[in-house]
């Protein structure tokens, strides 16, 4: 009796690892959801409302990791569609919900046996929200850690300090904005947590629909306590810079795994045009740009970009200067080259389906001046100056900032550090600098590039005892800037011409102040971001 006891627990240890492994790949329909059966080995299995799109149940390994109050979903729920699911045969074997609206279709994709959901999303208009985005709500007892910068935009337990996006949690700001990647370095990003350490991880194999260039970042995660959330943001008025384009956001994926963090460098969806996607261009419809950027300094990377209203790429050029863009639609570009993130070139380029195009740029940034000091670097960042190695991850009100000022610079012996990255109309207005001359220059140039400007807020120089002239206002970007962890805009550059006879021999001073004819509390006030100051004649 005992020997056939053991037997049959055998056998049920048995069938029930079975049931487990070997899961069947497919879908049934359980009340007004589809549920959808990846059939892998690390089975995954969710359901999607019939009615409205939205994911409302994801089991990984039989641990529900779904927030029950919010969907997941595209941009806040759409509310309702026309929801199908088909089972489709070619490379491999997949199942396919589409989700129509009158503007917007949005695709979700299993391939047998992968554990992981293939996403996505054609637009003929931007949804009347005003972002798009992709946000997959998730169990803050199952997934609380986010990768890969961990607490900065956990905003569970905290008390809101400006708007309803930027909190303080035990002393230290945090906001989802914290978690953004420039486009470029874009790879994976994820919450990972439970006793079996699941990862579920987005990754976003290219952005060629997005808006904002290679520089360009927004939201990618955050631990906001009732639930955990994954983004995909393709378009956003976060610092926007340029119009959002329509046509096919993604593929883009949402993968499950306890085997750690994935890469999408290993990611191959060449197996989309199996499936019959609106807007989908495969490999064989592309073209690609080949050629040389030259001019760009060693101590800088030289990024080429391509954008039209339809399509943005980008690729880093070698040391050499040689570079080949991704499989690019056919049309006719603006290529770009820049000196890290500062612009020195730009050009125009056409690429044809199944050819490569041979296409060079160079610099035509000139510095064929005489330089008589220069704070910082032309590298569209703020790199170096204070407290530009913590804005990206927290507030300028955070204890852990350096303080802001006003600052004195002086130069020859103060440190690039003591040079502040911004300058606030209600904070640190104006930046000194203090400087000697062996001898009067005569005319000269004072260059102060810059990088994001707020409120229209724009540098106003005084040299010695001569005001400069009052520069215009820039381009509006409506939208917090620096304050969301933010620097790229539209990147001015303002020489203001000092007349012969300012500058004299020995002790000079410079002032430069946030100029603006609007108003603001703290580090909401009129501000801009500095790139370079310097001083030259011809």
């Amino acid at each position: 009796m005992a020997i056939k006891s053991i037997a049959l627990l055998c056998l049920l240890s048995f069938l029930s690892l079975a049931s487990s492994v070997l899961a069947a790949f497919g879908y049934t329909t359980s009340g007004s959801n589809y549920v959808v059966d990846a059939g892998s080995d690390n089975p995954l299995v969710f359901s999607v409302s019939s009615s409205s799109c939205d994911i409302n149940s994801i089991k990984y390994r039989g641990t529900e990791l779904q927030y029950s109050s919010t969907g997941t979903h595209i941009s806040s729920g759409l509310g309702s569609a026309t929801v199908s699911i088909a089972k489709v045969s070619g490379t491999y074997n997949y199942i396919r919900v589409t989700c129509v609206t009158s503007t917007l279709t949005h695709y979700m994709v299993v391939k047998e046996g992968d554990s992981t959901i293939y996403l996505a999303t054609y637009i003929t208009a931007e949804p009347s929200v005003g972002e798009l985005r992709f946000i997959a709500r998730l169990l803050p007892s199952q997934l609380p850690n986010e990768y890969p910068y961990g607490t900065v935009s956990n905003t569970n337990g905290g008390t809101a300090i400006e708007g309803s996006d930027v909190y303080l949690v035990d002393g230290q700001t945090r906001s989802k904005f914290y978690s953004s990647t420039r486009f470029i370095d874009e790879d994976v990003h994820c919450m990972y947590g439970g006793s079996d350490v699941i990862h579920v991880c987005i990754m976003t194999p290219q952005q060629e629909s997005s808006s904002g260039g290679p520089f360009f970042r927004d939201i990618d995660s955050n631990n906001a306590g009732a639930s955990t959330n994954l983004y995909n943001y393709m378009n956003s008025g976060h610092v926007q810079t340029e119009a959002y384009r329509t046509g096919l956001h993604g593929p883009y994926l949402m993968q499950f795994s306890r085997s750690g963090i994935p890469s999408v460098k290993t990611v191959d969806v060449s197996w989309f045009g199996d499936l019959g996607i609106t807007g989908y261009v495969a490999a064989s419809g592309r073209g690609t740009v080949k050629g040389t950027a030259s001019g760009v300094g060693s101590s800088f990377q030289a990024v080429v970009h391509w954008y039209n209203s339809a399509a943005q790429y980008w690729t880093v050029a070698s040391s050499s200067g040689s570079f080949t863009s991704p499989l690019m639609k056919p049309g006719t570009y603006t290529m770009v080259l820049y000196q890290t993130e500062f612009k020195v070139a730009s050009s125009s380029v056409t690429v044809s389906a199944g050819q490569t195009t041979t296409a060079n740029i160079a610099s035509t940034f000139s510095t064929a001046h005489n330089t008589l000091w220069k704070i910082g670097e032309y590298d569209g960042q703020p790199t170096g100056f204070r407290n530009a190695d913590k804005f990206l991850r927290m507030h300028p009100s955070d204890s852990r900032m350096s303080s802001w000022g006003p600052l004195t610079y002086t130069v020859g012996s103060s440190a690039l550090s003591d040079f502040p990255m911004a300058v606030f109309k209600s904070v640190n207005n104006p930046v000194t600098i203090k400087f000697t001359l062996a001898s009067a220059p005569g005319a000269a140039t004072l260059r102060i590039a810059t990088i994001l400007s707020f409120a229209g807020s724009r540098p106003q120089a005084v040299v010695n005892s001569w005001t400069g002239p009052a520069p215009s206002a820039p381009t509006k970007i409506d939208s917090r800037g620096v304050t969301r962890g933010a620097y790229r805009g539209y990147g001015e550059v303002y020489d203001v011409s000092i007349p012969s006879g300012i500058l004299v021999k020995g002790s000079n001073t410079i002032t430069i102040s946030s100029l603006s004819g609007s108003d603001g509390d703290a580090f909401l006030s009129p501000n801009f971001i500095f790139d370079c100051v310097e001083l030259f004649t011809a």
